[in-house]
C-alpha cells in the first residue's frame, strides 16, 4: 500500500483520525516525490506545493478521516471509498486486491453505445443485478455500456452529477468491489465500459474540498455553481486531481472509455487545456498498457477543436456527442419547436444535422442569441459523433421526464430510431429505448431538507418559460421517493406483443447497421436525406430508408378511434374502427432499381421503387440482399 498523502496548502497541520488517535502527517520533501515517481500519486506530489504525507501505513479497511489545524475530521478528498456516505469517514482500499481477465478495449468508431444508469436499470439497482443483462445487450447488438456517474452521492438516490468524492464508488451500487466486478463482468461477455465522468463541477452536499485548498474559483461559474480552478493561483494539483482521477479508472477498474461531461462548462484559459492534458494522459497510458483508452466530450459548442489532435492545437478527444441531430431528429417526428428545438424545427434543419453535423456551424442560434458553432470538415469521420434519439438528458431533462413512448406511437417512434441507427454517426440507444420502454426517467434526488426544497423550487423555475401546456403544474418534484421509483425500467414489458416487437425490430435495425455495406459505412458525402413533408427518404449509398412519420389520414367521413394503428390496439386489446386510409407514395429516383425489402416497419407497402404508407412507418430498401426480409411481429 503507497502511504496516504493530502493536498492543503496553507494549512499547519494535517492529521489522519483512526480510532480516536491522530497520526501526523509531514510536508512532502523532494525525496518523497522521488520514491512516488512511479506510484500512482507520483505526478500529484510533484504537481505544487502544498502535499503532506503520512509515514505511518494504514491497512486495506481502516477508517479514518483528515483534520485541518486541530479541526474535526473531513473526508480524504481522494478518498476510494466511504462506507457511510458522503459525510462519513474515508476507508483505505487496497485496489490491487481486484481480479480482472486481459482486455485490450475496442476501437469505439461506429460501435452501439447503451447509456445506463445503475440504480434504475434494474429493481435490484446493484452493479451485480445490472451485469446479469450483459447477456441480453450483446444478443441485442450493443458493444459498450455507458454507465452514468457512479461517484457517492447524498442519500440514497440521484444520476450521479451532484457526486462528491470523485475517486469513490457509491455503496448505493455496490461499492468499489461492485463496479469492479461489473467491469470484469462485461469485459468477459465482450462489452467495453464507458464511464461518464463529471470535471466541470462539485456537488453542493457533501463537499468539503474548500476546506483542503482552492478546487474551485470565483472567476467562473455555471448554473450548478463555483467553477474548477484550472486555470488560476494552486491550479496544478487541481488539474493532476482530474487527470489522475481518469487514470485510476483507467488502470485500477479497467475502464475503457470515458464520457466527460458537460465540458463547456470548462473554463481554461491555460496555455495548454485541462482537456488536452487529459487526452495526452489517456494516449500516453494506452500507449503503456497496450490497452485502447478513448475520450469522448459532451459539448454544446459545436467547435471542432475539441477533435482535433494536441499537437495541432485542439483539446485531442475522440468523440463527441451531437446534440444537433438529436434536435432536428426530435422537432421532425415529434413537432416539437418550442425552447431551442425551434431553430431546428425550420426548413432544412434535418437534411443539414444528417449530412454536416452543426445545423448551428457559424449561424444565429434564436435561442442562444448570438452566431454559434463552425462547420465540420469533409474530411471529419462521421463516427467521431456519437448520435442518439433518447438519453438521460434528453428525456431527463424534459419537465415530466417523459420518453417518446408516451406521446408518439410505436410506428412512428422507431421512424426517428431507424434514422439514427441506419446513419453514418456512432449510435447511443438508452436504456429501455430498444423496446420502447414506457418507464419515465425523471430528475431524482436525496439531499438534505433545506438543501432539497432549493432542488424543487428549482426545477420548476428551471421550466418556466418552456411551452409545456397542460402540464406546466405537473412536474415531479426531485426528492420525492416516488419519482424515483417510477423511472425504474419494467422489464416485464418485454413479454408483452407490442414491447417484443419494437425490441424485434430495433435488432434487426442494428444487424443490418453492423452487415450492411452502406450501413456500416461513414460516410456521409454520399448520404443525403429527401423530404416529401411527412414523408421522404434517407439515401445511403445505393440504399434506402424510406419513411413517413404522419398518423393515419382517414377517408372523408370516417374517424379513427385513436392515434394506434390497428395492430396495436389489437395487441392491447382494445376496439378500434379499421379506416380506408389515403396512402402517401415516396416515389425514389429514377437510378433506384432492382431493390430488395430488407425491413418494414408500421402501415407501409413496397412495389418496385414506389413506397406507399397509410401511416407512420419505414422501409430499407437496398440492391444488396441479406439473408431474409423482416417484418417484426408478422408471420
Amino acid at each position: 500500500m503507497e502511504p496516504l498523502s493530502v493536498w492543503a496548502p496553507g494549512r499547519t497541520r494535517v492529521e489522519a483520525l483512526v480510532d480516536g488517535e491522530r497520526l501526523p502527517f509531514r510536508p512532502v520533501t523532494a525525496a518523497d516525490i522521488a520514491a512516488a515517481r512511479s506510484g500512482r500519486d507520483g505526478a500529484a506530489l510533484a504537481s505544487g506545493p502544498g502535499w503532506w504525507i503520512l509515514d505511518t501505513p494504514l491497512p486495506a479497511g481502516t477508517r479514518y478521516r483528515i483534520s485541518l489545524d486541530g479541526s474535526m475530521g473531513l473526508p480524504d478528498p481522494r478518498t476510494r471509498r466511504q462506507p457511510e456516505g458522503v459525510m462519513g469517514p474515508s476507508e483505505i482500499v487496497d485496489l490491487d486486491a481486484f481480479e480482472f481477465s486481459p482486455f485490450l478495449g475496442i476501437d469505439p468508431l461506429g460501435k452501439v453505445f447503451y447509456e445506463l444508469h445503475i440504480g434504475t436499470l434494474t429493481p435490484e439497482g446493484t452493479f451485480d443485478a445490472a451485469a446479469q443483462k450483459f447477456g441480453y445487450l450483446r444478443e441485442l447488438g450493443v458493444d459498450i455500456v455507458e454507465v452514468m456517474p457512479i461517484c457517492p452521492v447524498p442519500g440514497t438516490r440521484n444520476w450521479g452529477y451532484d457526486g462528491v468524492d470523485i475517486y469513490a464508488v457509491t455503496e448505493n451500487y455496490g461499492g468499489p468491489a461492485g463496479f469492479a466486478r461489473f467491469v470484469e463482468a462485461a469485459h468477459r461477455a465482450g462489452l467495453a465500459v464507458c464511464l461518464d465522468v463529471v470535471y466541470n463541477h462539485f456537488g453542493p452536499d457533501g463537499n468539503f474540498l474548500a476546506e483542503f485548498g482552492p478546487y474551485t474559483t470565483d472567476r467562473y461559474s455555471s448554473v450548478w455553481g463555483p467553477g474548477v480552478n484550472v486555470d488560476g493561483p494552486d491550479s496544478g494539483p487541481v488539474r493532476r486531481y482530474f487527470i489522475d482521477n481518469m487514470l485510476q479508472w483507467a488502470r485500477d477498474y479497467r475502464v475503457d472509455i470515458f464520457r466527460l461531461d458537460a465540458v463547456h462548462a470548462i473554463r481554461d484559459r491555460s496555455s495548454k487545456h485541462i482537456l488536452a492534458d487529459l487526452s495526452d494522459a489517456a494516449a500516453a497510458f494506452a500507449a503503456e498498457t497496450g490497452r485502447h483508452i478513448a475520450l469522448v466530450a459532451e459539448s454544446d459548442l459545436n467547435d471542432v477543436r475539441m477533435l482535433r489532435p494536441t499537437k495541432a492545437g485542439g483539446y485531442g478527444m475522440d468523440m463527441q456527442w451531437a446534440d444537433d441531430i438529436h434536435h432536428a431528429l426530435h422537432a421532425y417526428v415529434t413537432g416539437e419547436h418550442f425552447a431551442y428545438y425551434g431553430d431546428f424545427a425550420l426548413p432544412g434543419a434535418l437534411e443539414k444535422a444528417m449530412r454536416r453535423v452543426f445545423v448551428h456551424d457559424g449561424n444565429f442560434s434564436t435561442f442562444r442569441k448570438r452566431n454559434w458553432g463552425s462547420p465540420v470538415p469533409d474530411t471529419l469521420d462521421s463516427r467521431r459523433f456519437l448520435v442518439y434519439t433518447e438519453n438521460h438528458d434528453q428525456v431527463g431533462n424534459r419537465a415530466l421526464g417523459d420518453r417518446r413512448s408516451h406521446t408518439l406511437s410505436a410506428e412512428r417512434a422507431l421512424v426517428a430510431d431507424a434514422l439514427m441507427l441506419l446513419s453514418p454517426f456512432t449510435p447511443l440507444l438508452f436504456m429501455g429505448q430498444e423496446w420502447n420502454a414506457s418507464a419515465p426517467f425523471q430528475f431524482f434526488t436525496d439531499h438534505t431538507p433545506e438543501l432539497g426544497e432549493r432542488v424543487d423550487a428549482g426545477r420548476i423555475a428551471e421550466f418556466r418559460d418552456w411551452d409545456w401546456g397542460e402540464h406546466a403544474g405537473q412536474i415531479p418534484p426531485p426528492q420525492a421517493l416516488s419519482t424515483f421509483t417510477r423511472s425504474h425500467l419494467d422489464w416485464a414489458e418485454l413479454e408483452e406483443t407490442s414491447h417484443a416487437r419494437y425490441l424485434e425490430a430495433t435488432r434487426e435495425l442494428l444487424r443490418l447497421r453492423r452487415e450492411h455495406p452502406d450501413f456500416s459505412s461513414p460516410n456521409r458525402e454520399d448520404s443525403e436525406i429527401v423530404r416529401l413533408g411527412e414523408a421522404g427518404y434517407y439515401r445511403r449509398g445505393a440504399s434506402f430508408v424510406v419513411f413517413h412519420v404522419g398518423e393515419v389520414s382517414p377517408l372523408p367521413g370516417e374517424t379513427t378511434a385513436n392515434k394506434q394503428d390497428e395492430t396495436q390496439a389489437e395487441t392491447q386489446g382494445e376496439e378500434t374502427a379499421t379506416v380506408a386510409a389515403h396512402p402517401t407514395r415516396v416515389q425514389l429516383p429514377p437510378e433506384a432499381s432492382r431493390l430488395h425489402t430488407l425491413l418494414t416497419w408500421g402501415s407501409v407497402s413496397v412495389a418496385e421503387s414506389c413506397v406507399d404508407f397509410s401511416g407512420p412507418g419505414f422501409a430499407v430498401l437496398s440492391p444488396y440482399r441479406l439473408n431474409n426480409p423482416c417484418t417484426p411481429g408478422k408471420a
